[in-house]
């Protein structure tokens, strides 16, 4: 497994960084300067050099999605009647048009993909997989699984 941090010289400056950023993405750099025993500027060029190597990818809020009216969560496995480069772009570009998609990838096994999707109610699920799902583009098989607790949900990955 490729592993940036190590291979191309970041340091445990940098892990302590991306750690304080990946518990608070809003903190000031006076503060994550004080927290790493940097100074600000020196932390500034070190999460630039971070953005520049794509290690940070962006900054963004998380929204509780129940609040906002997604009371369903689920995982929809898809699988797909042709699987050259052309049908997969096409697939591709319609998935990233469906907004209650919120991660899709593609896998081995018995389904060809996996996405976690949320609805704010049953009917709105059943519309999302009849009229946008089953209808994305070499879509053939289709299975929903409604997730009833979340037991961990995190955005945090381990840097050690």
């Amino acid at each position: 497994m490729k592993n940036l941090l190590n291979d191309t010289g970041f340091d445990e400056l940098d892990r302590a960084i991306l750690e304080e950023l990946q518990r608070n993405g809003r903190i000031s750099n006076a503060d994550l300067a004080r927290k790493v025993f940097l100074s600000p500027p020196a932390v500034h060029n070190r999460i630039k050099r971070l953005e520049r190597n794509n290690i940070i990818t962006e900054y963004v809020a998380l929204v509780d999605r129940e609040s906002v009216g997604y009371d369903l969560l689920c995982f929809v496995y898809l699988s797909l009647d042709k699987h050259d480069a052309e049908h997969w772009q096409n697939f591709r570009e319609a998935v990233a048009a469906v907004p209650q998609v919120l991660e899709c990838y593609q896998q081995t096994g018995d389904f060809d993909v996996i996405m976690k999707v949320v609805a704010s109610s049953r009917e709105a699920l059943n519309r999302l997989i009849h009229d946008e799902l089953s209808g994305l583009p070499g879509v053939c098989r289709v299975k929903t699984n409604l997730v009833i607790d979340e037991i961990k949900a995190t955005t945090t990955l381990n840097l050690k």
